[in-house]
C-alpha cells in the first residue's frame, strides 16, 4: 500500500484559540437578521451592528480589545437597522453601510478612530424602492460600488461621484442572497432565493451566464470566486439539509469540477478564499467550527487540510485582509468571530522555526492602490490587482501611493443648503450697507 503523503506549505496550518485578553466583549449586538454575515472587517477596523434607533453600529480598532462601555462613539446617522457594511479596499478610513431605510451611506472615520458619534454621512446614495441587503466593493477600480437590494436589484455606484452607474433590474425573480466579484472585477455573481447563480458582465449589468439549481436545498447559496484561479465555489445544501459546496469553471457551468459533501448541520456556511496561499476557509453560521481546503486547478482540485472546533456558535464571521496580520508570527490568515456579545480573532499559524520573513508563504499580497479609477473601469480597462510586498525590511520602498483625500461630490440637497446660506450672509450684508447710507449697486 502506498505510504505517499502531498507536499504542502499549508498541511500544518493551525488556528490559536482566542485568548480572553483578545477579545472584544459586552457587545450589545442588532437583533436583525439577513443574508449578510454581520461583520466587516480591513487591516485596522471592524465594524457591527448595535441594538438602538437610527441604525447604529460600531467602528472598533483592531488593536484595542477590551469591553465596550455605552459610551463610546458610534456612528447612528441611519433611519432604521443597518443591515451590512462594508470597507472601501483602497482607502482604510472609508466605509459604506446598507439599512432598511432603502439607502446606502458612505462614511469617513477619522485618522485617530472615533472620538464622539458620528452622525452626517460623506455620501448619501438613494436609488432603491426597499431594504439594502449587501454591499460589495470593487476589487481593483477605486470608489466603485455593489448594493443589493430586496427590491431584487443591483446597482453599481461611483461613491465619490455619488451617482449610480449601472443597474440590474429583471433578472431576479426572487430575492437576491448573495453578491461576489470575481478576481479583476469584470463580473459578478449572484446567488437568488430561485436556486440558480448568474454572472454578469459588471459594465453592461447583463446576464453572461447562468448555473441552473447548483445546490438542492432550500437555504441560502454562498458563493465565493478562487482568485486568479478564475473558478467559482458555492456553498449550498442538498435536499437532505446535507451542507455541500463545489467548485464550477463559469466558462463550462453545466457540470461542476468538484462536489464535496461536508456535513449534516443546518447553519449557512460562509465561504472566504485566500489568493495568496490558495486556502479555503468554511465557516458555519450558528456552529464553531471552520474547516479548510487547499484548492488547486486541476483534479481533485481540492484537499482537506484541518478544522478548528469551538463549543461556541458563530453569528458572523469576517475576513481580516493581510496587510492586518502578523506576518513576522507567520500568521497566514485572520477571521473575526462574532458570538453573540463578542468578537474573537481566530488566528491561523504556518508552523516555522526560523524568526525571518517567510516569503514562501507569503507571497505579493493585493496592496491598498487601486489599479485604475472608476471612470476608467467603466471604460473598459482591464488590469490585476497591484501587489505589494509584506515584507517588513520593505516598507516603505514600494512606491505605493498614499490613498488620496477623498473627495465626495456634494448632493444637490447639500448646495441648496450652502447656497440658502450665502444669499442668506449676501441680504444681511446688503441690508448694513443700506443701514450705511451705502449704495448695494
Amino acid at each position: 500500500m502506498s505510504s505517499f503523503v502531498r507536499a504542502s506549505k499549508f498541511r500544518h496550518v493551525f488556528c490559536d484559540p482566542a485568548r480572553p485578553d483578545s477579545t472584544f466583549q459586552n457587545l450589545r449586538l442588532s437583533t436583525v437578521t439577513g443574508e449578510q454575515n454581520y461583520i466587516k472587517a480591513n487591516p485596522k477596523y471592524f465594524a457591527v451592528g448595535l441594538q438602538g434607533g437610527g441604525g447604529p453600529f460600531a467602528v472598533l480598532p483592531l488593536d484595542k480589545p477590551g469591553r465596550f462601555e455605552p459610551e463610546q462613539p458610534i456612528v447612528t446617522g441611519h433611519s432604521a437597522a443597518v443591515l451590512d457594511f462594508e470597507f472601501n479596499p483602497f482607502h482604510d478610513q472609508i466605509l459604506a453601510s446598507a439599512s432598511e431605510d432603502q439607502t446606502v451611506k458612505v462614511w469617513g472615520i477619522p485618522e485617530a478612530g472615533l472620538t464622539e458619534n458620528l452622525t452626517d454621512p460623506l455620501v448619501d446614495l438613494h436609488g432603491h424602492s426597499r431594504k439594502v441587503t449587501l454591499l460589495r466593493f470593487h476589487p481593483t477600480a477605486s470608489n466603485v460600488l455593489a448594493s443589493v437590494s430586496s427590491d431584487q436589484s443591483v446597482k453599481l455606484w461611483d461613491i465619490e461621484k455619488g451617482c449610480e452607474m449601472n443597474s440590474q433590474n429583471d433578472a431576479h425573480p426572487q430575492l437576491i442572497q448573495d453578491i461576489v466579484w470575481d478576481y479583476r472585477g469584470n463580473t459578478y455573481a449572484t446567488s437568488s432565493k430561485d436556486k440558480n447563480v448568474r454572472l454578469f458582465d459588471a459594465r453592461s449589468a447583463t446576464v453572461s451566464t447562468t448555473i441552473e439549481t447548483p445546490h438542492e436545498g432550500a437555504k441560502s447559496i454562498k458563493m465565493t470566486f478562487l482568485g486568479p484561479l478564475e473558478n467559482l465555489v458555492t456553498v449550498g445544501f442538498t435536499r437532505q439539509s446535507q451542507r455541500q459546496f463545489k467548485i464550477w469553471d463559469p466558462r463550462n457551468p453545466s457540470k461542476e469540477l468538484k462536489r464535496v459533501d461536508v456535513d449534516q448541520a443546518a447553519g449557512v456556511i460562509m465561504p472566504f478564499y485566500d489568493e495568496d496561499t490558495q486556502l479555503l476557509y468554511l465557516a458555519g453560521k450558528g456552529d464553531g467550527n471552520v474547516r479548510y481546503y487547499e484548492v488547486v486547478n486541476e483534479n481533485p482540485f481540492c484537499f482537506p487540510i484541518a478544522e478548528h472546533r469551538s463549543s461556541v456558535s458563530a453569528k458572523g464571521m469576517a475576513w481580516v485582509p493581510k496587510r492586518g496580520l502578523d506576518v513576522m508570527a507567520c500568521e497566514s490568515a485572520r477571521l473575526l468571530k462574532l458570538t453573540s456579545n463578542s468578537v474573537e480573532p481566530l488566528k491561523f499559524h504556518v508552523p516555522r522555526k526560523s524568526e525571518a520573513f517567510q516569503d514562501d508563504i507569503f507571497p505579493d499580497t493585493a496592496s491598498p492602490e487601486a489599479a485604475h479609477t472608476a471612470d476608467e473601469w467603466l471604460a473598459g480597462s482591464d488590469k490585476p490587482k497591484k501587489l505589494m510586498s509584506l515584507n517588513p525590511a520593505m516598507s516603505g520602498s514600494q512606491g505605493i501611493s498614499a490613498p488620496k483625500e477623498f473627495q465626495a461630490v456634494k448632493s444637490p440637497a447639500v448646495l441648496q443648503q450652502e447656497l440658502d446660506t450665502a444669499n442668506a450672509r449676501i441680504k444681511q450684508l446688503e441690508e448694513r450697507l443700506v443701514a450705511a447710507g451705502l449704495s448695494v449697486e
